[in-house]
This record gives structure tokens, sequence and C-alpha cells, in this order.
């Protein structure tokens, strides 16, 4: 698409940069993008528009200080409603992670003034041709079109009207997902050009056919709220959600026909060349692969800065997927070696100016991507060998194999490969597909790829199924709280200052239906006016305790959990202990020696978060938290165990802080100051503009609403009692502070003691001396159990000797002893062979779990004989299962009693198959 001679050419940073000017200029607060990951919203895997940090400002659940801002924002889309995945490389505009410019009313302006806005940014600030530009509104929005053709002059030519929202037709009618905020909407395209047309039909918004038209900017006029029932309420006030891609206005402003030919993905493609040693029409050759590289880059470099890792569920998953999708593109690109920890490096020089959070995050996005990519070739070898194996069963272990021939070679009788088999592949080793494809193809395999899409289907819809019924039921309960929420109002939270207090009954539910009155027993949950209750958050279980009648009267609710489901909405969950009914006045009694130890925990927290940084590095931020009254648990990057001095130095600095007894304050603050004042902020919650921190004097400051000690001196004592990892770059530190790490400090003390008494140490001082000498007395055992000097149990040489000639030039040692465990098994199997030179070993190990070890001399396996074999034919007998390879095999059982007939059965099948073989 060549330059309109007209339009001045920009750069991404400055298109961005004017954006958010004009809209500041117009009163507008300029607020920060969020995470990639949403904050309180667990209907989404991921922030997949700019509305997102909006949603609960555009229903009336939260109020801001500001009608109208501007922002930009990292988006991901990858699963539910809005999903590209499959197109991303293939097409010119579609991305996973992309950028929306977004301008926003929250009951102020409308469609007049959003319309005159944009058009005056494209046509005036970015200097777009007038007659470059066409406009679409939904079928019977009258006003938004008036605006287009009576104000803003476009010839009805260009004024396209779609949409019908109830027949199904959904075009230029927006929703985030299934539930949620939802309106008409207007879209902007711009005209690439005639030459571009497919047809007379050619008229924006059916780009599916015709490709002359891109659109630009979507204007959304907000006005209702989708429930999960269907149905569409209005919203407490119009307001305007208007999202433009920075990725396509870059290819308009800069010429280009494709958004991977703008300045935001070419660094990209070049540093890729440079990797790969390509030229310009090797790059367009494979132009296919150098795309899905580059767009999956940008994601997994900005999902790793916002904190997520690769696991195997949840967003962990997707980001695997993503990382182990541009991997294999870089293989068929003839890259074997790691790359995309260098490629991440270009997209934080790109994106680190308007994200900082990239550049504070670098090395530790490089070493997230690269242990993922080493993980993943690990993973590649280990499939390729399952691979090899069923390709072997398909064909023999001697078949021809052709490097480079493609499976659309393969003459049509050629073997084929189970879908089934290629499936469990992808499943269960995340093998690709299209990887297992083209090896199959070398050894002139062709794969069944229906049966291997119709397992993929099936397991799509279980997921799809479980998954949709998932959120259907969460978006219904949580359409109740918000109701709730609009009728009575914020709970007032006055746990901070007391642990009892009376409230007013507001709700009463059950079974996700709300009650005016309920009698009798079973679970229930209770929403008060005001409650000294905490809701669970911030990594902080919620509060138990008790709702009884006002002055310590009967017990009428048992509060066994509190949760805030709907941001601004306090609920007691629990057993109904009698009769409630809203209006009535209770007197809301919170467990206090609970809430002590969870607070003295919870403050705990906040000192190994910052003692952990002090010791390992800033790289070590909060990634998950659980703030109990028994224990506390700590998440955060890092791909290494501590070492002992590290968890000695961590230990001995909090222990330090509170003998220091230093004051803990509690304040509410601007977002904006906390930060800049160097607040943390913990992962996966949700902020207002008024933030509250908890500072711990001339040590700490966090953002946090939790519960917490006065002063560091409450919390006691403090220890950590594990560390471990808990997925790829992740690690998970366990510890206890006040009377528990009293109570650990006594048991610990008395298993000393105790260890003390049975190894026979004169003190605790010469145990570990105590211990060695009685370790050097168990290796001299299972030396000599392992030499056969152990009694009952022969030699090697003896075993060999009593080897049994079962078939012509085949001997069998078979016999079942109390070897030195597994390894000892095996140790004496492959002495015996040694001894023995051609034939084949059996031995047993007699214990409760018995085991069989067979190996097969290489003379014998060249006969046809294979231990494998041997031990399929022989493992029923104990129970169990197993298997392995032509000279080497093992299995294990249940059923200790038949070793006997298991040693039977192998030489019964060794001579059955020694004499077909001759």
């Amino acid at each position: 698409m060549p330059l309109d001679p007209r339009i001045r050419p920009l750069p991404s940073d400055e298109i961005r940069r004017r954006f958010v000017q004009f809209f500041a200029d117009r009163g507008h607060a300029v607020v920060p993008g969020t995470s990639l990951v949403p904050s309180g919203d667990q209907t989404l895997l991921f922030t997949n528009s700019g509305m997102v940090q909006f949603k609960d400002v555009l229903t009336g659940v939260e109020t801001r200080s500001y009608s109208r801002a501007v922002d930009y924002q990292r988006c991901l889309r990858v699963a539910g409603k809005h999903n590209d995945f499959e197109e991303v490389g293939r097409t010119p505009r579609h991305h996973t992670l992309f950028e929306m410019l977004g301008n926003w009313s929250f009951g102020d302006y409308f469609k007049r003034e959003a319309i005159h806005w944009a058009w005056e940014l494209l046509t005036e600030g970015f200097g777009i041709p007038a007659d470059r530009l066409a406009a679409t509104v939904y079928s019977d929005d009258e006003e938004a079109a008036g605006v287009w053709a009576d104000e803003i002059g476009l010839p009805p030519g260009r004024i396209a009207r779609w949409g019908n929202v109830e027949a199904g037709d959904d075009k230029n009618f927006w929703r985030m997902a299934d539930t949620g905020p939802c309106g008409r909407c207007s879209e902007i395209h711009f005209d690439r050009g005639a030459e571009y047309s497919e047809g007379p039909a050619c008229i924006p918004d059916h780009s599916e056919t015709c490709p002359r038209w891109l659109e630009v900017w979507n204007l959304v006029f907000m006005e209702f709220d989708q429930r999960a029932d269907g149905t569409r309420v209005p919203l407490p006030k119009p307001s305007v959600d208007t999202g433009m891609g920075l990725e396509r206005l870059a290819s308009v402003l800069q010429g280009v026909s494709s958004n991977y030919d703008t300045d935001l993905f070419l660094p990209i493609h070049e540093r890729m060349r440079d990797l790969l040693g390509h030229d310009p029409e090797a790059f367009e050759a494979e132009r296919f692969s150098y795309q899905v590289i580059a767009d999956h880059v940008r994601a997994v470099t900005f999902l790793a800065a916002d904190e997520v890792r690769p696991a195997n569920e949840g967003r962990g998953y997707v980001m695997r997927r993503i990382l182990r999708r541009a991997v294999r593109h870089g293989r068929l690109l003839g890259r074997a070696e790691p790359f995309l920890a260098e490629l991440s490096h270009e997209v934080i020089g790109l994106m680190a100016d308007a994200y900082p959070v990239l550049r504070e995050r670098e090395d530790l996005i490089g070493d997230v991507i690269a242990a993922e990519e080493r993980q993943f070739a690990r993973t590649l070898d280990a499939g390729t060998a399952q691979l090899d194996e069923a390709l072997v069963a398909l064909v023999g272990r001697d078949a021809p194999r052709t490097v480079g021939r493609r499976a659309d070679e393969l003459p049509a009788g050629a073997p084929v490969l189970a879908g089934e088999v290629a499936f469990r592949l992808h499943d269960t080793y995340g093998f690709p597909v299209d990887l297992t494809t083209e090896l199959a193809a070398e050894y002139g395999v062709r794969v069944d790829r229906a049966g291997f899409e119709r397992e993929l289907a099936a397991q799509r819809d279980r997921s799809r199924r479980g998954r949709k019924a998932e959120l259907a039921r969460h978006a219904e309960l949580t359409s109740l709280y918000e109701a709730i929420l609009r009728r009575s109002g914020e709970t007032a939270f006055l746990g901070y200052e007391t642990t009892t207090a009376e409230g007013r009954v507001v709700a009463i539910l059950r079974g996700g239906t709300e009650f005016r009155e309920l009698t009798g027993h079973g679970e229930a949950e209770v929403v008060l006016d005001r409650t000294p209750f905490y809701g669970e958050g911030g990594g902080q279980v919620g509060d138990t305790g008790l709702l009884r009648e006002p002055g310590g009267g009967s017990l009428l609710f048992r509060v066994t959990d509190t949760q805030k489901p709907v941001l601004g909405l306090i609920v007691h969950r629990g057993e109904l202990q009698g009769r409630l009914r809203v209006g009535e006045t209770l007197e809301a009694v919170v467990d206090a020696e609970r809430r002590a130890r969870t607070m003295r925990n919870h403050t705990a927290t906040h000192l190994l978060h910052r003692a952990l940084r002090n010791v390992v590095g800033s790289e070590a931020r909060q990634a998950g938290s659980l703030v109990a009254p028994d224990y506390l648990r700590f998440d955060f990057p890092l791909d290494r165990p501590l070492s002992e001095g590290e968890k000695h130095r961590i230990e001995d600095e909090v222990r330090g802080i509170i003998r220091d007894d230093r004051p803990v304050i509690a304040s509410v603050t601007g977002m904006a100051e906390a930060i800049a004042a160097g607040a943390d902020a913990f992962f996966d919650e949700k902020y207002g503009e008024r933030v509250r921190t908890i500072r711990v004097e001339g040590y700490s400051l966090e953002l946090c609403g939790g519960t917490h000690c006065r002063a560091s001196g409450q919390i006691g004592g403090f220890a950590i009692t594990g560390e471990r990892s808990i997925g790829s770059g992740t690690r998970r530190i366990e510890a206890v502070s006040g009377d528990a790490a009293d109570a650990l400090l006594r048991a610990r003390t008395a298993l000393l003691d105790r260890l003390v008494e049975q190894t026979g140490a004169v003190s605790a001082e010469v145990l570990p001396d105590r211990v060695a000498a009685l370790q050097d007395e168990v290796r001299e055992l299972r030396r000599r159990l392992r030499s056969g000097t152990v009694a009952g149990l022969p030699r090697p040489g003896e075993l060999a000797r009593a080897a049994v000639e079962i078939a012509p030039g085949v001997r069998l040692v078979a016999y079942a002893g109390p070897f030195d465990g597994p390894s000892g098994l095996k140790g004496q199997a492959k002495e015996v062979r040694s001894a023995l030179g051609s034939g084949i070993v059996a031995l047993g190990l007699d214990r409760e779990r018995p085991q069989l070890f067979v190996t097969v001399s290489d003379d014998l396996v060249a006969r046809g004989l294979s231990a494998g074999e041997l031990v399929r034919a022989a493992v029923t007998a104990i129970g169990g299962r197993g298997g392995g390879r032509q000279e080497m095999a093992q299995g294990i059982g249940e059923r200790r009693e038949g070793l006997p007939e298991a040693l039977r059965l192998v030489a019964e099948a060794a001579r059955a198959r020694a004499g077909s073989a001759s």
C-alpha cells in the first residue's frame, strides 16, 4: 500500500504520544495502562481491550475522580470471544499482543463529541485526507448516522449501516465478553485504494471479502450491561469507550500493507535475520514464520514482565503455547539454538519508553524465556524419542529416513500414524503436530490429521463446556452481588479499629437466591451494611466468627469465611443457626485470636518480601501470597533454589526488624503518590485511585488493604519452614510467625533430643559425627549385599554357573532374593550377565512390592529374543506392569507371592521365542 503523498509518515512512538496529548488537551485524565493480568476479574484470562480496567466504572460499581480518560493499553487476545491465535502470522493484521489507544467518557460526553474528536484527530492531528475515510454505524443508530452525514459531511456512499444483534448479527454492536458492558458502535475505516477492491460490493466492514477498507478506530457507545441470562439492562450513565489499534494506525501512517512492516516489528525481523543469516529474499520466502516469531516474542516478553510464568494450566499454559509455537517456527527456519530471549531484548528496546516495566525487569524477562526455551528443547527430545518408537512399530527399525521429505510427497498407500498417537504427543509432551507430521514424513509415514483434529476438538469441547458453565455461574452470581451493591451501597469495613460491631442485615442468600427471611440450619450468606469482618483479599484469608443478637445474645449465624465477590461488598459465608431477617440489627464478632495470628503473619509477609528482595535482588517480586492464621506463603520469580546461606540471611533480617519493634503505619493516599514514594504493589490485586499503604518505619512500604500489627515487635518470632519450586521460574517460601514459630522451635528441639537418644550420641554437639558413623556402617552392609557376601544371597558367579539351558544355545539364570533395592537388583543382574556371557538373566526383588529385571545378551537379541517381551509375558504374575528395550526391561507389581511364577513365565516365553526363532 503506497503512502498517500498527503500523509506525513510518523513513527509509532509519536503516534502514541500525539493520541494521548490530543485528549489530554481536551480535559481527559491520562491514566496508566494496566497489566495483562486483569486485577480482580475472574471472568477474563487476560486484559483483551482497553476497557477492562474501567469495567466497574462503566457499570457504576466504581467511581473515579475524573469523568474523561485517555490511555494506551497492552492487550492479549488468545482465548475466549476475542481469540486471534490461529490467524497470527497468516494475515497482515492479526496479533496476539497489540496496543489499544483509547479515550473514555463516564457519563460525560457521548456520540457527538466522540465522533467529532475522532475525526479531528485523524484528519488534522495525523493528516489523513478526509476522502480516504468512511464510517459504519449500527443499523438503527440514527443519532450517530446523523452526526456523520450532517455535521462531519461524509457522503452517503461512505456511511454504511450494519447489525441486528437480536438476529445474531453483532456488526457494530460491541461486547467485551459474554457478560458486561456493551452497546452500539461506529467504526472508522481507511480506504486503502481502489486497487484493493474485489467487486462492486466492496464497502466498509466487508473486509472479510474485500481488503480495500481497513478498520482503524471503533467508537463504542456503552449503553447496556449484558447479564448472564441474556438480558441487557441500561447502564447507570451512557458512556463512551473507543479503541484504536496502534499497529493498524501505524500501517496507515507509514504507508505499508501489513502491520508487520511497521517500525513496531521491522527491528525484530532484522535481528532474526541476523541470527539466521537471511537476506531479504529469504525473509520474504519465510515471511509466515518470521511474522509468527515477531508477534509471539512481543507477547511472551510482556507476559513475563507482567509476572506470568509458563505452566500447564491457565495463563501459564497460554504463555507456554505462544512461546513454543515461536520456537517451532524458529526450527522451521533452521534455528535449533535458543533465540527468543535474544529477541526479547529487541522488543524491550522498542517498547520500554512507553512501558518502563520492561526495562525494570529486562533480566528477569530474558531468564524466564530462556528457561522455557531450554525446557521445550528437552520436551522435543523426549517427544522425538516417543515418536521414533511409534514410527519404528509401523515401518521397522531399519526403514530408510529421508530428511526434508514432505508429507504431500508421500504415496497414497503410505503407512499412517494414528491421530490418537499424534494427539498424545501433543497433549502429554507439548509436541507440535506440525513437527510430528514433518518427522513422520521423513520415515515415509503419513499422520492421520483428521483423527488428530477430532481428538483435539473433543478435548477443547470438554474444556469449553466446563469453562463456559463455570463462567456463566460466576457471572450470574456477580450480577446478583452487583445488584445488592447498587441497592444497598458499599459495606463499611470497621475491622481496622475493632473486632466487634453492630450491623444491619441488607441481604440474605442461599444457593444464588436472595431471601427476605431464612430460618433453620444450613449454608447461607449474609451481607451487613457495616462489619468488622475482613473479606479475603491481598492474599489475606477472610475472617471467621459469629453473628448474634445485639448485647451478646443468641447465636444466629456462624461465619466460616468472609469474601469480597465484587468491589465494595463484603459477604459473610457460613452456617445458619436460627432465624435471620433483612433489616434486623446483628452483633458481628470476629474470632479475635485467629485475626491476631493472621495479622502477625501479614506483617511478617511484608518483612519477608523486603528481606527477600534485599538478599536476592529486586526481581524477587511478589507473584502470589497466602496469609493465613497458621502460616504464610510467598511466591516469587526465581529460576533457582535459595541457598541455605540466603535463607539464613533472610530470616536474620526479618528477626532483626522484629526485635527493633518498629512502628507499622497505615495511611491512605493517591495511587500515583504511593507508587512515586516507592510502594510495592501486590500481584493480581485490584486498586482504586485512593490506596492504603502499610509502612514499616524505615524498612518497607507496600500497597495493602489488609490488617496488620501496630509494631513489628508484635510479630514475636519468625521462621522459614520450606522453600521449593512451584513451576518453571517460580519459587515458594512458607514460613510461620508468633506462637507458631515458638511451637516450631519446640518441635525441632524435641526432635533433636530424640535423635540424640535413638542414635546413641552422647550430646547434640556430636550427633553429626554419630550419624556419619552409622552411615558408614549402612554403606558397608549394602556393599556386602551387592557383592553377595551377605548370608543367603549367592554371588554373581554362582548364579551364572547355575544357568539352565532352556533351548539350544539359550541359557537362563532365574533367581529371586532380597537384593538391595532396585539399584542393587539391576547391578546384580548386570554382573551376572557379565559372568554368564551369552544368555538371559531374570532376577526378582523379593519384597512387599516385588520387581522383575530381565537382560538379554546381544547375540540372543539378534536371534529375535526381547527382554521387553519377556517382562510383559511374566509381569502379570505379580499383578503389575512393565516393559523396556530388547536388551533390558523391568516390571513392578503388587503380589510378592507371584515371583516364582513370574520367573517360570520368563523361562516359558524365552523357550517359545527361541524355538520359533530357530
